[in-house]
């Protein structure tokens, strides 16, 4: 599928193609893919090259996004697709955003369907989770065009990691947001994860001052991003730039993938993050898998 020239940019001195869909702005050779290995330059184009191909689909709890404070008690349809524009050593979901084969071996499926399948299972929204979902902008937008004109409500389950060009489109679309929020640490950001914390944290902020439903997750690590000076940090963030009533998740991590060396985040840890979070006047605050 040839994405919108909107989304890219072509060299006047080469076939190179510059991405504009996510905040790595790859610079792509003609017949190479950038950083998710979703977009491919053909003869100077950019082409989607899993438009339309997902790797799951399930009617979820919307509290397992996890969104707690947006339509509660409700299912979500779940979308999730191939690749990503990180690169986390500790991902939850490296088989399809990491270690997958070539996108035929998902489910090829059109708009409607996705809609109709929400509906039928009496579901209140669609929510785009499972891999990041910024690198499948234009076949999520049509989507969630047909599913907000059914009156379904759409969700974003994200790294936050996006360009300037895709927040845009995406907050015209997408009401409510989880953002994982990995680390206060720009080191953590660049050697775990392949990416800049400043671009997160410039999303978030853009996504609150629109008003758009959001909350955020935290997955701490043991000895990575699990000390009380960051926990700290990160509260005063949400507090001071966001807001106090912004739901904080703390997730416990488990060993997986290239960071299989981890133990288990303690428990301790997790109940001393919500103590932090509730004395620095966070609101909502839950702990995920204990």
């Amino acid at each position: 599928m040839l994405v919108n020239n909107n989304l890219y940019k072509k060299s006047s001195k080469s076939q190179k193609i510059r991405c504009e869909i996510c905040a790595n702005y790859c610079k792509i050779a003609d017949g190479n893919v950038g950083v998710c290995r979703q977009h491919k330059n053909i003869n100077g184009e950019l082409f989607d090259e899993s438009y339309g191909v997902v790797s799951s689909l399930s009617p979820d709890p919307i509290e397992k996004k996890p969104l707690n404070h947006f339509l509660p008690g409700t299912f979500t349809y779940s979308i999730g697709g191939f690749g990503c524009n990180m690169t986390c050593l500790h991902c939850q979901n490296y088989m399809i955003s990491q270690e997958y084969d070539k996108v035929s071996r998902g489910i090829k499926i059109t708009p409607e369907i996705i809609v109709e399948n929400a509906l039928n299972y009496n579901c209140k929204s669609i929510a785009w989770t499972y891999n990041e979902p910024t690198i499948h902008l234009p076949f999520n937008k049509k989507t969630s065009l047909l599913a907000k004109s059914k009156n379904l409500e759409v969700i974003y389950v994200s790294n936050g990691y996006f360009s300037q060009k895709s927040i845009e489109e995406v907050l015209t679309f997408v009401d409510a947001f989880n953002i994982d929020l990995k680390s206060m640490s720009k080191d953590f950001y660049k050697k775990i994860c392949g990416a800049d914390l400043d671009i997160v944290l410039d999303n978030l902020r853009r996504i609150y001052l629109e008003g758009k439903h959001l909350e955020i997750t935290n997955l701490i690590i043991n000895g990575h991003n699990d000390s009380i000076e960051e926990i700290e940090e990160l509260c005063d963030f949400v507090v001071n730039e966001l807001g106090p009533e912004v739901p904080l998740h703390f997730s416990r991590a488990f060993p997986y993938y290239k960071m299989n060396d981890i133990e288990p985040t303690k428990h301790e840890i997790l109940f001393e993050a919500e103590k932090i979070a509730k004395n620095k006047g966070i609101e909502n605050i839950h702990l995920g898998n204990i």
